[in-house]
């Protein structure tokens, strides 16, 4: 689901960020890595750090042609465009393509949401408790209660913490309460072919949406319900998650992410595991800044600079604190002031599942208590 800050309280928030569950943020140009700002002057210059590597991902998922999200072209040209591209890519029947599409409808209100204003609306202060609350918290103590030999088996052969599976899935849809009231295709139709400047994405993913339902034939693509953004189920995949990272978590020979809870907690772990889980690795470690330190902004969550770099610029880890040796800063704005974080690669892993820093620390947070109330009794 996109989530944004602007949403109620009641219901999860929407925002722009999301790679599993909705449209990812543009790449940095390949091989990219983020760099410090540049110094004053040549004679104030430092030596530049030596940047730890990148976390390794997978191909970014492929986009829709020009000739299917061009505005300029009639739109009747662009859906048959989309037709090809869908067949020659996937495999898939025209005239299967071509009756579905027959029956999708344009929704205003999912371009009217996407257009929106999406992040940096809420401060940390304000949008931590949306999520971390006694009501989210109690409801993932008692989710994981109940399937804890599910979780604890998955959670034992991927190394991604069972609270984290459920974190994940309290955050995205409220333990399986709200998933969404749109239709699939409507959404991704309403978005490839009246919501130009983000088509060619999401008509990418309407072309999945058919790829998927040629290895999930279970699949009814006219009565598949998500958010407005397309995606599904209790984990929020898009079409493009669900083909290349969900999983047969049971074995029954097919992946079921609306309802079928083993598949959906090996399939959030898979996915955890493709992006870089590090099992037993750190998330964050709160951060103290040095007396006139400068500030520092980051490009990105990549966890490329070694601690002793950040501690040359201020900003090390409190004691008592995880320490890793790959970090990047994270800077929020908290009740008390100022909030500083170390976040690790298994942070940075969190954001690809949604690229908003404060959707991932507030999982990792949410994924604490649950942990710590489990352990309890609570």
């Amino acid at each position: 689901m996109i989530r944004r800050p602007a949403a109620a309280l009641s219901v999860p928030l929407l925002s722009f960020a999301l790679s599993a569950c909705a449209t990812p943020a543009p790449p940095p140009p390949a091989g990219s890595a983020p760099v410090a700002p540049a110094p004053a002057s040549a004679a104030e210059a430092p030596a530049a750090p030596a940047l730890l590597p990148r976390v390794p991902q997978p191909p970014e998922r492929p986009v829709a042609p020009p000739s299917v999200t061009d505005p300029a072209l009639p739109r009747a040209q662009r859906i048959d465009a989309f037709v090809d591209y869908t067949v020659q890519t996937y495999g898939v029947d025209a005239a299967q393509v071509r009756a579905v599409l027959a029956q999708a409808q344009t929704k205003q209100p999912i371009v009217d949401a996407m257009n929106r204003p999406a992040e940096a609306v809420r401060k940390w202060h304000e949008y931590r408790p949306i999520f971390i609350n006694d009501a989210r918290v109690d409801g993932g103590i008692a989710f994981y209660r109940q399937h804890r030999d599910a979780l604890e088996r998955v959670s034992a052969q991927t190394g991604v913490p069972a609270e984290m599976i459920v974190a994940i899935i309290g955050v995205e849809t409220s333990y399986g309460r709200v998933t969404g009231n749109y239709r699939v295709v409507d959404a991704l139709y309403t978005l490839a072919f009246d919501f130009p400047k983000r088509a060619p994405f999401f008509a990418g993913e309407l072309a999945q949406l058919f790829a998927l339902k040629k290895e999930e034939p279970q699949l009814d693509l006219l009565a598949l319900k998500g958010s407005y953004a397309g995606a599904m189920g209790l984990g929020q995949f898009m079409p493009s998650s669900y083909r290349l990272w969900a999983k047969d978590g049971d074995g029954d020979g097919r992946r079921d992410l609306l309802t079928h809870l083993p598949d959906v907690f090996a399939s959030i772990a898979n996915y955890f595991v493709v992006h870089g889980w590090e099992r037993d690795g750190p998330v964050v470690a709160r951060a103290a800044r040095d007396a006139g330190a400068a500030d520092f902004v980051p490009e990105n969550w990549e966890p490329v600079y070694p601690l002793a770099d950040l501690a040359a610029r201020g900003y090390r880890p409190q004691p008592g604190q995880p320490v890793a040796e790959g970090a990047t800063l994270l800077t929020l704005d908290g009740v008390a002031g100022k909030e500083y974080w170390l976040a690790y690669r298994n942070f940075y892993v969190i954001t690809r599942y949604n690229r908003s820093p404060m959707y991932s620390l507030s999982v990792h947070q949410l994924a604490q208590a649950i942990r710590t109330g489990v352990g309890s009794g609570r």
